[in-house]
């Protein structure tokens, strides 16, 4: 059994890795114009912040699955422990490393970005958002909707994929496109988030707005996420240790 000290040390940094690769591609490459009198854009856009995120959750579990669990998000442990398939007792130690790693993350993607003539966090730095802050101008309750049901759907690929009776292997792959589909579909809405790790780090940065929003992104992807931890068991006959 692996302890529980190395358990948290891996998700840290795999936690690190989700939000500097995944905010670090929307941030540093989602927009990026050549020099010169007719500037070409050679950005990434939505799609490729969202292939980000994805392979970031896709290549940390292959590199700490085995360690951890590869939670990477306090969503996926609350869903998890409700869902019987990971202890309570780990639950906090779980958040707080992920937590850590997001905000560690986030501050060495700012060291990177600042390092630019003109870098301002009032572009947003990858925060998630909703009213004026959101993408797309969606509202808080399309905001709330959207984390809350993306999420659950997230879950519901992490227990589905991870069952037992799943064919064996394919998790972290179910997992990493999963991911990358509910950023295609929430880029728009929020930013995306569904993990308030990922939410707490650059907001952290931003101060303001980002701080007195961040309460969505934390109580959203909790909701969505026990959710799927109480309908998939039901749904898959699955039994509760």
């Amino acid at each position: 059994m692996t302890p529980l000290k190395n358990k948290l040390i891996a998700e840290m940094f795999g936690t690190f890795w989700l939000v500097f690769g995944g905010c670090g591609s929307a941030v540093l490459a989602a927009m990026f114009l050549t020099p010169g009198n007719a500037p070409v854009q050679l950005g990434i856009g939505f799609v490729g912040v969202s292939l980000a995120f994805g392979l970031a959750v896709l290549t940390m579990a292959y590199a700490i699955g085995h360690i951890s669990g590869c939670h990477l998000n306090p969503a996926v442990t609350v869903g998890l422990v409700v869902a019987g398939r990971h202890p309570k007792s780990e639950m906090v130690p779980y958040i707080l490393a992920q937590v850590a790693g997001g905000v560690a993350g986030a501050g060495v993607l700012y060291l990177i970005a600042s390092g630019k003539a003109g870098f301002s966090t009032a572009g947003g730095f990858a925060s998630n958002g909703f009213g004026d802050h959101s993408p797309g101008g969606y509202s808080m309750v399309a905001a709330l909707v959207a984390e809350i049901v993306l999420t659950f759907f997230f879950l519901m690929i992490i227990l589905g994929a991870t069952d037992k009776r799943a064919p064996q292997g394919f998790a972290p792959l179910a997992i990493g496109l999963g991911l990358t589909l509910i950023h295609l579909i929430g880029i728009p809405v929020t930013n995306l988030s569904v993990n308030p790790a990922r939410s707490t780090g650059p907001a952290l940065f931003v101060g303001g707005w980002a701080i007195q929003q961040l309460w969505l992104f934390w109580v959203a992807p909790i909701v969505g996420a026990a959710l799927a931890g109480i309908v998939y068991p039901v749904m898959s006959g699955e039994k509760k240790k």
